[in-house]
């Protein structure tokens, strides 16, 4: 033994010793004390290497463990292990999982009155744990959180209940795992969705959706579905963040969550309300001022002379104009609303006003025309009185020229003279007649006639009526729209 032990250390020194060395005493003594200082330098020398060799390998090892590849593997995450994605992640299956979950409204890119949708841009958060996601970040380098893609763990079926087209774009590939088990999940979408619409008021409305969360599998006794966030810090949250460059903007916005029995078993039911306003300057520009425009028209076609067809064919032309903004007014609107839109009031009123004033104008045109009438037949029969006495002056000088029946050149200028004389007379005769008829007829002219007075009483009570009637309309139909 005492030999192997010196030639091993000799060997680590480089020299050799002979077993002769042992026979002398003298070389045996003096060897043997250099071999113990020899052998201490090796011992000392030996036990240094290890130690820097197990330090070295203890290096390597933490170096082999600070990436996420060995979190994964100390996870079992791979695309062939199906063991986390089948099933909810509890280690006993009377456990609950908490969901929580978060929407936040971006943008608000199109409400469809017609089809009753809403279209709207949002952001979804969702978080769990998951039981058989956990590790000690100290034993992997301080790695806190990992990402990886969806299709390696479980999610929850969370969907939603309005939506009635599916969102083109892709989801969101990834899922982030921290050391604690927590997964979190976000998720940018385009959500179209049904809603009510209520066009009473339109345009200047208010419209209220909903955005319902429901998982269809899930019991509430499975999953439970929680909110982050209150209704204040919402609202505010969404105001500050969503694009004012629609023709929407965000009144408010607030979450309810409840249960609801489905099928034999509780689910939790979170809902999102969203109510939302129109820009109506563009609408009433379009809509209520022309009416307003036509209505004013109609006004001034009061100041019109009532003689003629040219006031009848204007005011029918007006009331054209305003039937064929109804019926642009109908093809935006919903045929399905519960109450008759304000603004379809707004223009049957105008309407209905425009037509009372037309069926006045034709009225008292009706009755300047019976005036007119029997003023001719008053001009006809002076005409015909007229014509006979002028036949009577005629046949008056007949009489008289045939007392006269021949006189020759040699006659008598007496009767000339006497002839000449009945002449004059017929000729007074026929001027006194001229100056009794225009007389009389200056008389009738002079004198009111009776139709025409009804027909100005008519039109200027209806006046009064119709400047009343547009007033109290117009206050009372704003002030529907603006309560």
């Amino acid at each position: 033994m005492i030999f192997t032990l010196t030639c091993f250390m000799f060997l680590l020194t480089g020299s050799c010793v002979s077993p002769d060395v042992y026979d002398d005493p003298l070389m045996s003594s003096q060897s043997f004390n250099n071999i113990s200082v020899t052998l201490e330098n090796a011992t000392n020398y030996v036990f240094t290497d290890f130690s820097n060799l197990t330090s070295n390998q203890t290096s390597d090892k933490k170096a082999s463990t600070c990436s996420y590849k060995d979190v994964l593997n100390h996870l079992h995450l791979n695309k062939d292990n199906e063991t986390f994605t089948v099933s909810r992640p509890v280690k006993d299956h009377t456990h609950k999982t908490f969901l929580y979950l978060e929407m936040m409204v971006y943008a608000i890119l199109d409400v469809k009155e017609t089809d009753q949708t809403f279209v709207a841009y949002v952001w979804i958060y969702m978080d769990w744990e998951n039981d058989y996601t956990k590790w000690n970040k100290d034993d992997f380098c301080g790695i806190s959180d990992i990402i990886v893609p969806t299709g390696l763990l479980w999610k929850p079926d969370m969907t939603i209940e309005e939506m009635i087209e599916k969102d083109k774009a892709p989801p969101s590939p990834f899922l982030k795992i921290h050391s604690n088990g927590l997964v979190e999940f976000s998720n940018d979408q385009i959500v179209i969705s049904t809603c009510k619409m209520h066009v009473h008021k339109f345009p200047f409305d208010i419209q209220t959706c909903n955005i319902t969360f429901k998982s269809y599998l899930y019991g509430e006794h499975e999953l439970q579905v929680n909110v982050l966030g209150n209704r204040s810090v919402i609202s505010k949250w969404a105001q500050k963040m969503m694009s004012k460059d629609f023709e929407w903007l965000l009144v408010d916005m607030s979450v309810t969550s409840y249960s609801v029995n489905h099928y034999g078993y509780d689910q939790t039911v979170v809902v999102y309300t969203i109510e939302i306003r129109r820009k109506s300057a563009l609408h009433f520009v379009s809509f209520v001022l022309p009416i307003l425009f036509f209505l004013c028209l109609d006004f001034f076609s009061l100041l019109l002379p009532h003689g003629g067809g040219e006031k009848i064919g204007f005011k029918t032309t007006v009331l054209l104009a305003v039937t064929v903004m109804q019926l642009i007014v109908i093809e935006i609107l919903p045929v399905t609303s519960s109450k008759i839109p304000l603004l379809v009031v707004f223009i049957l009123g105008i309407f209905g006003l425009m037509l009372l004033s037309l069926l006045e104008t034709i009225v008292v045109i009706n009755l300047l025309e019976k005036d007119s009438a029997s003023k001719d037949d008053a001009q006809s029969l002076n005409e015909e009185h007229e014509m006979k006495k002028c036949f009577h002056c005629s046949s008056t000088f007949d009489e008289t020229a045939d007392q006269y029946p021949s006189i020759d050149k040699e006659g008598s200028r007496d009767r000339l003279t006497e002839v000449f004389l009945a002449v004059e007379k017929v000729s007074d005769q026929l001027q006194g007649v001229k100056r009794s008829v225009a007389f009389l007829s200056n008389k009738m002219e002079q004198k009111p006639r009776y139709w025409a007075r009804i027909a100005k009483t008519i039109d200027k009570i209806f006046t009064y009526f119709y400047v009343t009637a547009v007033i109290v309309f117009l206050c009372v139909i704003f002030n529907m729209w603006l309560s």
